[in-house]
């Protein structure tokens, strides 16, 4: 009994080491600019790490100190934790598969489109009635000012590697024809032929291109690049915390036959 009550309580202190990385992703997740304008997205992955800690700490305390209760609550509420996490992992991977980016002729970055994204993060996420907000959010933020400061020539902000919101909300696409004057500056006619967000970038440092759809693209660019790294992260975090959560079942339920076993013994006896 002792052995596996010891056994259970190491099991758990692992399982209790493993929600550090998955606090650690949504807290990176939660400090990046744009995900700071998508305030229903910052947090969830911090509440599950934060449940993980809290449910490990309770099996180990109950491992630890031969609290059979305890035990039975910690298998229950695991199971579940795990559940909603491969839940959340198998989303994030679905809807951040397709990709809305396409290369720039003699460009160091990318641009996007809307259309290459996931039907349910464009629902969710740049519908008309989130976009208000988030553009708003994006528009007080100093995303787009910075360029000003990192690029004085064109030929420099050309081969810049950009972010996807930098490369769809702070210029024109590329295809609407229009000069470089400076990163959020440009001039000239735009082709509104080839394209609506031609017609609506403007050099107002509250406008620029907010209301492009190259910006929605370019969020959604963003939000999947970061996913797909703490993908990553959560894969090789569920895998152990599954692994982790089989051990300690058995290393459970061989306590319970000990001790019935025990028990048998002393009735016998």
């Amino acid at each position: 009994m002792a052995v596996s009550n010891n056994l259970t309580a190491l099991l758990n202190f692992v399982a209790l080491m493993c929600s550090i990385p998955i606090i650690s992703a949504g807290i990176w997740l939660a400090s990046k600019p744009d995900n700071d304008c998508i305030r229903w997205l910052r947090w969830p992955l911090v509440f599950i790490g934060l449940a993980f800690l809290l449910v490990t700490l309770t099996g180990f305390v109950g491992a630890y100190w031969k609290k059979e209760g305890l035990l039975g609550v910690y298998l229950v509420c695991m199971f579940i934790l795990i559940v909603l996490l491969l839940v959340v992992l198998v989303l994030a991977f679905v809807v951040t598969r397709p990709n809305g980016a396409y290369a720039s002729p003699g460009m160091g970055f990318h641009e996007y489109r809307l259309e290459g994204f996931s039907s349910w993060l464009r629902d969710h996420v740049t519908s008309s009635d989130n976009w208000g907000g988030i553009r708003a959010c994006l528009a007080d933020s100093q995303t787009c000012p910075k360029l000003n400061q990192r690029f004085i020539s064109a030929a420099d902000f050309f081969a810049a590697h950009l972010s996807p919101v930098q490369s769809g909300c702070c210029k024109p696409p590329m295809i609407c024809g229009l000069q470089y004057s400076s990163p959020t500056t440009w001039v000239g006619p735009p082709n509104a032929a080839v394209d609506p967000d031609c017609v609506i970038w403007n050099n107002d440092p509250s406008q620029l291109c907010y209301n492009c759809n190259s910006c929605k693209a370019g969020l959604l660019g963003n939000l999947r690049h970061e996913w797909r790294k703490v993908n990553v992260v959560l894969i090789v975090t569920v895998v152990v915390l599954i692994w982790v959560y089989l051990i300690a079942c058995s290393a459970y339920k061989n306590a319970q036959t000990e001790e019935l076993f025990r028990k048998y013994k002393q009735g016998w006896a």
